[in-house]
């Protein structure tokens, strides 16, 4: 029987499973042990958005320029926000009526921030960083976005950028930034982050709703200021209540991660569509953007590791961000419906039960009381139905009063499907007028495909208590994001707080395995493992028959035995490995089996190994492979020789401590399997949870080293008894 491997396990957020003595002491420093940083970038951008003096870089005032029409609009944003706009060209003395001067050195004052509408920014980039400029937008395209040749200008101009100190906007980017922002809406704000202007055309026309926005920053082409940026700046912004993105790609993927990190921390909710799930997407990201991608089950698992809140429409993006924009936290996990219809309750409890909200009965006592205003024979336990003609009196009122002074309902929603006046009018002013005096969320759907009622255009949307929507699935998609918001936020732990800074005693063993460039055979990747902690079988690599049997008998029947060489995958399709061998005689006739089976398939083998035969467990799959935006993740799932049929997999971006690793597991839909089903023992999780964090420790030591590690199976024995590696794979880079 083998013993436990995870007794070292004692601290509820860790990165790795090892305890304080098996690292060396910590250094000051701000990176981890792969020399990736632990903090997020903090950019002053509050003169950029608010900028005391702006440079316009080609502007015109000519009537039919392109040029034209853009100073015009830069000329009002600097009236609303209280700069001093100045204009640069060449040729012109005045553009509409302001003094224009020659070129950037001419400039009278130092500028916060310049706009350049020139077609090669880069000549004008080196005059502004000799102006010590703060501050500059590339408008122009023209870049990565149109392939190899534009890639190697945007690359230029990246370097100017980075070694001048100025901070750029773009290129191939908008003037969002500069709208006309609404400044008599109160509440808390939506700061909108997009790399293509049109997408965030949505969001942005919220405000004629009275959904409040503060900020808009469009990021194009990112060859300096990034996404990643923006999302920490907005984090930090007392008045934004959430921010909504929409990406094409990703600069850096460490960057994104540490700016979610930071929205968590503040638990400032991000909301985000995030194009390129699909290869036609990806497409057209790369011939839009030049971005990475990243595969999305990747950016999935990144997104929710850091509680981002990944939608797929811009009228999710547009809802929900409105939602945790404005919603105070939960009070209570208990969702109610009410409605005037049987059926519309019935049918939006169905979806949204569906969608994982909690719709628990109310009490008998709640029910009671509802009773008094609502005719016994309909159905009050939740959904609510009052059947109609209670809504249109003073009725009306005191059930949604009723219903909201339950301590288990913490969220009420609503469905209209059409109006019904003058009933429809009474009971939209009834529940503006409830949301006026709770904290609990009131969630209205107003179901008009028209729209221009007044119960909806005034009263539902002159509410800044309510939210209102116009579906049942965008009412759903926006409660279940508040509420996971939540609930991922309250207990939030940054894994960057714990990650390994300096690297373990086993980094230095495993190091001196790898071989650059090749796969390791199935003894040499054991060893892998052996030197992170991870228990395998007892086990001798052999080279004759005679010592075959001599290993049998030291590693104790039954054995099993398996070819083993470099570059050796798919054993058992070659017929390389024997089980359940219980004789001197079998060990030697399976000696010479694999022996021969090696020389006709052309393949050179290291040895023969002797393993011990490990009692049946659940078999799963931990690995390590590298993302081209996120660097090396790692992967547990269901494993045995279906694991590609299965296809039940969770993944992890390091660094990540025990409560992640947890979530990966609970994600998975074969995860009973652990519990223990049809009669079978549970497994040992918490055996399975510390490999998950000894192969992240691997894969954030080894680096760049490792580019691939497959574990599978790794049987995980009844509970207390551990869990076995019991073949493995590495290919070193």
């Amino acid at each position: 029987m083998l013993g436990s491997t995870h007794g070292t396990l004692t601290t509820h957020n860790r990165v790795a499973a090892y305890s304080a003595s098996d690292e060396q002491p910590r250094p000051d420093g701000d990176v981890d042990v792969s020399g990736q940083p632990l903090q997020a970038t903090e950019v002053d951008l509050d003169r950029f958005f608010r900028p005391e003096s702006v440079a316009v870089i080609g502007a015109s005032d000519a009537e039919g320029r392109p040029n034209t029409g853009i100073t015009r609009q830069l000329i009002a944003w600097a009236e609303r926000v209280g700069a001093r706009l100045h204009p640069v060209h060449p040729k012109r003395k005045t553009v509409f009526g302001l003094p224009c001067h020659r070129s950037v050195a001419d400039l009278p004052e130092p500028v916060d921030l310049a706009v350049l509408l020139v077609a090669d920014p880069l000549p004008v980039i080196e005059e502004l960083a000799a102006a010590k400029v703060k501050f500059a937008v590339a408008f122009a395209s023209g870049f990565a976005e149109t392939g190899e040749a534009g890639a190697a200008a945007q690359a230029r101009l990246a370097e100017t950028v980075r070694d001048s100190g100025l901070r750029l906007l773009g290129p191939n980017t908008n003037l969002n930034a500069f709208e006309a922002f609404r400044e008599d809406l109160e509440g808390p704000a939506i700061a909108l982050i997009t790399q293509s202007g049109h997408q965030g055309r949505p969001v942005f026309t919220l405000q004629e709703l009275g959904i409040r926005l503060s900020h808009w920053a469009p990021t194009g082409n990112e060859a300096d200021l990034e996404t990643a940026d923006f999302i920490e700046y907005f984090a930090r912004q007392p008045e934004v209540g959430s921010i909504a993105l929409y990406a094409e790609g990703f600069r850096d993927g460490r960057s994104f991660l540490l700016a979610a990190d930071a929205a968590a921390r503040r638990k400032v909710p991000v909301v985000a569509v995030k194009v390129g799930r699909t290869e036609a997407g990806a497409r057209s990201v790369a011939s839009h953007t030049g971005k990475l991608t990243g595969a999305d089950d990747v950016m999935d698992a990144a997104m929710r590791q850091y509680g981002v809140i990944r939608v797929d429409g811009l009228d999710e993006l547009q809802d929900t961000s409105a939602l945790l924009a404005r919603a105070k936290p939960p009070q209570a996990a208990g969702v109610v419906v009410y409605s005037i219809s049987g059926g519309t309750g019935a049918h939006f409890s169905d979806l949204a039960t569906a969608a994982g909200l909690e719709l628990p009965p109310l009490s008998a006592d709640k029910q009671a009381e509802l009773h008094q205003w609502i005719p016994d024979y309909l159905d009050v336990s939740n959904p609510v139905d009052c059947g109609g003609h209670p809504v249109g009196d003073e009725r009306g009122r005191k059930i949604i009063d009723a219903i909201l002074a339950d301590p288990a309902v913490g969220c009420l929603i609503v469905p209209i499907t059409g109006p019904f006046p003058p009933m429809s009018d009474r009971l939209a002013a009834d529940l503006a007028a409830a949301a006026e005096t709770t904290d609990k969320l009131i969630c209205v759907v107003w179901g008009s495909p028209v729209g221009t009622e007044d119960a909806y255009r005034r009263t539902l949307l002159g509410s800044s208590r309510l939210a209102t929507f116009r579906t049942f699935g965008n009412c759903i998609t926006a409660v279940r994001a508040w509420r996971d918001h939540h609930r991922f936020t309250s207990p939030y732990f940054s894994p960057f707080d714990e990650a390994p800074r300096t690297p373990s005693p086993s980094a230095r063993k495993a190091r001196a395995l790898l071989k650059p460039g090749q796969q390791l055979s199935e003894h040499a990747a054991k060893q892998l493992l052996r030197a992170y902690g991870i228990r395998v079988p007892r086990e001798q690599l052999v080279t004759s028959a005679a010592a075959s049997v001599r290993a049998a008998a030291q590693v104790g029947y039954p054995v099993v035995m398996k070819a083993s060489a470099p570059q050796l995958a798919h054993k058992s399709e070659l017929g390389l490995v024997k089980v359940g061998l219980t004789s001197a005689s079998q060990v030697r006739e399976a000696y010479r089996e694999l022996t021969d089976i090696a020389r006709f398939e052309n393949v050179e083998l290291d040895g023969v190994l002797v393993c011990q035969m490990v009692e049946r467990g659940v078999e799963m799959v931990v690995g390590v492979s590298r993302d081209e935006l996120f660097g090396p993740t790692v992967t547990v799932g269901l494993g045995g020789v279906l694991v590609e049929v299965l296809d039940d997999a969770a993944v992890g971006i390091p660094p990540f401590g025990e409560t992640q690793a947890r979530r990966m597991l609970d994600s998975l839909r074969g995860r009973a399997l652990l519990d223990g089903v049809r009669g079978a023992p549970p497994a040992d999780t918490e055996a399975l949870v510390e490999v998950v964090l000894r192969v992240q420790r691997m894969a954030l030591e080894l680096g760049d080293s490792l580019a691939e590690l497959d574990i599978n199976p790794l049987v995980v024995l009844p509970r207390g008894q551990g869990a076995v590696a019991l073949d493995a794979l590495a290919v070193c880079s």
